[in-house]
C-alpha cells in the first residue's frame, strides 16, 4: 500500500519505493478468534501494533496484490496462523530506525559490514513492524522473499568446476514492504484484469 502519513512518506523515501506498507490477507481464518465484522487482513500499525482489519481500510489508497506462488492449504493455514497469533503486539519503531540505518548508512561502510553495524530491532518478541511480520510468517514454512544467493563448489569429485546456490535467510529486521512486490516468488495480482479486460471496450473521448 502506498500511504500518506509521515511514517509513510519516510518509509518510501528511505527504500526509495512506492510502497510503505504491507498487510497479509488471512481471508475467513480470522472466524476462530473474535475479530471485527468482515475482517480478512492482519497488519502492524504504529498506533494499535498488531491488528486485523477488513479490506475497506485500503479503499483510499494505491495498493499491489502479491501472491505466492505454491503454497497448499497446509502452507496456507500455517502462515496466516502465525501472523493472527500476533495480535495484540505491539509496532517496533526502534527497528524503523535500524532499517533507516541499513539503507542509508552514515558514515558509508561497505556493504558487507552494513548489518553487523544494526542493532536489529528492539528484541522484543512481542513487537514487529508490518513488513517484518509478514516476513515471519513466511520464514515460519521456510518460504523464501529475497534470500541472499551463496555460490559454492558442489563437491563432486567427477566436476571439480561445478557449483551451486545455496538460499540464506535475510533477516526478518531488514524486509521493507517493496520487498514483496520485487520477489521473483510472489505473483503481481490485477484483479480488473483476471475479471476480463477488452481495451476495444474503452470509453474514449472524442468517439
Amino acid at each position: 500500500m502506498e500511504g500518506q502519513s509521515r511514517v509513510s512518506t519516510a518509509i518510501k523515501y528511505l527504500t526509495q519505493s512506492t510502497w510503505s506498507h504491507a498487510a497479509l490477507f488471512v481471508g475467513d481464518h480470522l472466524s476462530d478468534i473474535s475479530s471485527g465484522s468482515g475482517h480478512c487482513f492482519v497488519e502492524a500499525d504504529t498506533v494499535e501494533g498488531v491488528r486485523s482489519i477488513g479490506i475497506d481500510a485500503f479503499a483510499k489508497f494505491h495498493t499491489r496484490v502479491c501472491r505466492p506462488i505454491g503454497l497448499d492449504d497446509q502452507d496456507c493455514r500455517a502462515v496466516t496462523g502465525y501472523a493472527i497469533s500476533r495480535l495484540g503486539d505491539q509496532y517496533d519503531l526502534r527497528n524503523i530506525i535500524d532499517l533507516a540505518r541499513y539503507l542509508l548508512p552514515t558514515p558509508p561502510v561497505p556493504a558487507r559490514f552494513r548489518r553487523r553495524m544494526l542493532s536489529l530491532g528492539s528484541g522484543d518478541p512481542t513487537r514487529a513492524i508490518c513488513s517484518t511480520l509478514i516476513a515471519l510468517a513466511f520464514e515460519s514454512i521456510r518460504y523464501p522473499i529475497l534470500p541472499s544467493i551463496d555460490i559454492g563448489s558442489t563437491g563432486r569429485p567427477d566436476c571439480p568446476g561445478c557449483v551451486e546456490e545455496v538460499l540464506r535467510v535475510r533477516h526478518h529486521s531488514l524486509y521493507s514492504p517493496r520487498d514483496f512486490d520485487v520477489s521473483p516468488y510472489f505473483e503481481v495480482v490485477k484483479p480488473s484484469l483476471i475479471a476480463g479486460f477488452d481495451y476495444h471496450e474503452l470509453n474514449w473521448v472524442g468517439d
